[in-house]
């Protein structure tokens, strides 16, 4: 049964770390129909205009704006469309001076850093950036078996799963097995104890984003 400590066999996870500076910037709640009041603005289009992209009615979009009332996934979905936008520009809006970094980088199929371990095979991916605010890699679970783990594997920092192909037995510390299957995905606190075991015939593949 996996102890309450750091895994080491898995070094990858060693090398996460979250780098913030001297000083970290207070998050304030987004205030939405400020954000929709501003791209409608931004593309100099009246309620009017709005509400003929969207399909939305006038008074709907002016009560959205006022955050007088909360959209609906159905109408985030046409604000979205109408506007032409994509969502996440919807809920995040530009630091102020911002300026675009440049910075890009592509790993073809098959060609990202090995990683093999005892109870997975990783795959590094854009390894040609240094101090990534996400580390990406895919995972062959090779492991079968919960005991196939000595320890709990935690890193700081928060964990985005998908399940690429097969099914594998998500192990988290505070919460009782699941099953995922293709398609299937998890977000969690990565310091939080969690392991991985397929349960498919074949070794699941996944693909982590930690940050």
């Amino acid at each position: 049964m996996p102890q309450d400590r750091h895994y080491a066999g898995d070094t990858i996870h060693e090398s996460l770390q979250v780098h913030q500076g001297e000083t970290e910037a207070t998050l304030q709640p987004l205030k939405l129909g400020e954000r929709v009041k501003a791209l409608r603005l931004g593309q100099s289009l009246t309620l009017e205009e709005a509400s003929k992209l969207t399909g939305l009615a006038r008074s709907t979009l002016s009560k959205i704006e006022n955050e007088q009332i909360s959209p609906t996934f159905s109408v985030v979905h046409k604000l979205v469309h109408g506007l032409g936008i994509d969502l996440p520009q919807l809920f995040s809006e530009p630091s102020s001076g911002a300026q675009p970094s440049g910075r890009r980088d592509i790993t073809r199929r098959g060609e990202g850093r090995p990683h093999p371990t005892a109870t997975y095979e990783h795959e590094l991916l854009a390894t040609d950036l240094s101090n990534k605010k996400m580390v990406p890699f895919t995972t062959r679970v090779r492991a079968r078996h919960f005991e196939d783990f000595p320890e709990w594997i935690r890193h700081d920092g928060e964990e985005f799963l998908y399940v690429l192909s097969g099914s594998i037995l998500f192990y988290t510390e505070f919460y009782e097995p699941v099953r995922l299957n293709a398609g299937d995905t998890a977000y969690y606190d990565c310091t939080m104890g969690h392991v991985l075991v397929s349960v498919s015939e074949s070794d699941a593949e996944v693909l982590w984003v930690t940050a």
